[in-house]
């Protein structure tokens, strides 16, 4: 299992993208709709692994279940919400996921189709803070198409009242050192990244 993305959750996509791109000085690209979900993206490359700022679509058909990623209890300014592991060997790693992650459901964006675990409620464990997983298939990941910015992730932390389980699953399942868990009164996501422009900081 790797580091495959981070995403940013806001009340609408223009909210997102003006946070991230005011914060690190670049553009987003890429991205599109998700009908399954009802929802809408965009992208910025950050080497390996990619930033995506996430929102419903408001011209989106309504929905019969719970969107991903809790974005139907969304609200306030854009903020880190969620992470996401991929998988090459969804039948071998879902098993180490912590309990509550999912069953795996199809979703597709314009011709990309993939795999990613998402729970009926549409909130991911531990508050959101236990990873996704995602299994791309035969098909790169977006991260190995977007333009390169210049920006790399340095550190992602994650806090949580009980971070015991979070600790355990990195320990057994995901080897990256840029992955930080602590302790703390609320659940918090953090990523710094480094820019052409310096280190910045994104919560």
């Amino acid at each position: 299992m790797t580091l495959d993305h981070i995403a940013i959750a806001a009340e609408t996509l223009e909210q997102g993208v003006d946070y991230v791109e005011t914060a690190l000085s670049v553009p987003m690209a890429g991205g599109g709709k998700h009908r399954l979900f009802g929802t809408h993206n965009r992208l910025l490359g950050l080497g390996d692994i990619y930033l995506e700022v996430i929102a419903v679509d408001p011209l989106a058909s309504a929905v019969p279940h719970c969107r991903w990623f809790d974005l139907d209890r969304f609200c306030g300014p854009p903020r880190l919400t969620n992470w996401i592991c991929k998988t090459n060997e969804a039948a071998t790693d879902l098993p180490y996921a912590l309990a509550g992650t999912g069953p795996m459901v199809e979703v597709s964006r314009g011709d990309l189709i993939w795999h990613i675990t998402v729970p009926e409620n549409g909130c991911l464990p531990l508050d959101g803070c236990a990873p996704a997983l995602i299994d791309w298939g035969d098909v790169p990941s977006p991260a190995n198409s977007l333009p390169n910015q210049g920006c790399r992730l340095r550190k992602l932390k994650i806090t949580h009242p009980n971070p015991y389980e979070l600790t355990q699953f990195l320990m057994v399942s995901l080897k990256d050192t840029r992955v930080i868990v602590e302790h703390s009164e609320q659940p918090s996501f953090e990523v710094e990244i480094d820019t052409p422009w310096g280190l910045k900081c994104l919560r």
